[in-house]
């Protein structure tokens, strides 16, 4: 099975992978919403919320795949939207078809770092670090490029107007989680009690959502373990000066644009 994996991860991260998208990107309607996200930025944790949210229905792994599923997997998701609209998930870059989504950003130190420990634990990344930032800044580390276009691209289709974009920031969403919540169900045209936000919050912390992984596994986890520890700010403890400047030259406009500050945090840390 591990030979199995690197063979697909590395075949998903060709042109061969073009056609399996382009078929996932059909059978869409005006009133579908997406949820945009680069991997690990916390995608999982605010589709449970937000399942909760609109639905009132206690969410899991199995019913929150169902019922606000991936991209190409959306013919029968949940109509749980005003005119019977569906929530899809996508990590993709920006297409044409997104006309309304909510993007998650996640300060990029702290995807790569989520994304290498996941990798890693899966066989699918190398023990170097230093090596693996470096192929994250070029996008050569998944599917989906780097998280630099990624984040360009859906901010660009949002400034143009092609489409219609609420910018949602992890870290913001772990501070001020029901203030947030009650933001994207005013973007969603649905209104919801106050309880029923600050019940979806508390029912879905982290260890929540790792007692509901227990009872419900996931076949991509890594060792038995997708849920890992949720932080915010986490790369402090972790990076080095050389890398917090490879980050700044990389990713450094980006960031800002989303309102991470790459010096001011080098500069708190290494004055």
């Amino acid at each position: 099975m591990p030979i199995l994996r690197k063979v697909r991860f590395t075949l998903a991260k060709t042109q061969a992978r073009a056609p399996l998208v382009w078929v996932r990107h059909r059978n869409f309607q005006v009133s579908d919403t997406f949820v945009g996200s680069y991997p690990r930025s916390g995608s999982t944790w605010l589709r449970f919320m937000l399942l909760e949210v609109l639905s009132g229905e206690a969410s899991g792994f199995s019913k929150t795949n169902e019922m606000l599923p991936d991209v190409g997997r959306h013919a029968t998701g949940a109509r749980i939207l005003p005119a019977g609209g569906r929530l899809i998930k996508t990590h993709e870059p920006f297409r044409p078809e997104y006309k309304k989504a909510i993007y998650l950003a996640r300060d990029p130190r702290d995807v790569a770092l989520s994304e290498f420990a996941y990798q890693k634990a899966l066989g699918l990344a190398g023990d170097d670090f230093n090596v693996y930032l470096l192929r994250f800044l070029r996008g050569e580390v998944n599917p989906f490029g780097s998280w630099i276009n990624h984040a360009t691209c859906w901010m660009e289709a949002a400034d143009s107007g092609r489409s219609e974009v609420l910018l949602v920031c992890f870290e913001e969403l772990k501070r001020n989680s029901v203030q947030e919540l009650s933001r994207i169900a005013e973007f969603l045209g649905v209104p919801v009690p106050a309880a029923r936000i600050c019940e979806a919050v508390a029912n879905n912390s982290m260890d929540k959502m790792r007692q509901k992984e227990k009872a419900d596994p996931q076949r991509a986890s890594a060792k038995g373990k997708f849920i890992r520890s949720g932080s915010a700010g986490g790369w402090r403890n972790v990076f080095t000066e050389e890398q917090c400047q490879l980050v700044q030259q990389h990713a450094g406009n980006i960031m800002a644009r989303l309102g991470y500050s790459a010096v001011e945090s080098l500069e708190g840390k290494f004055a």
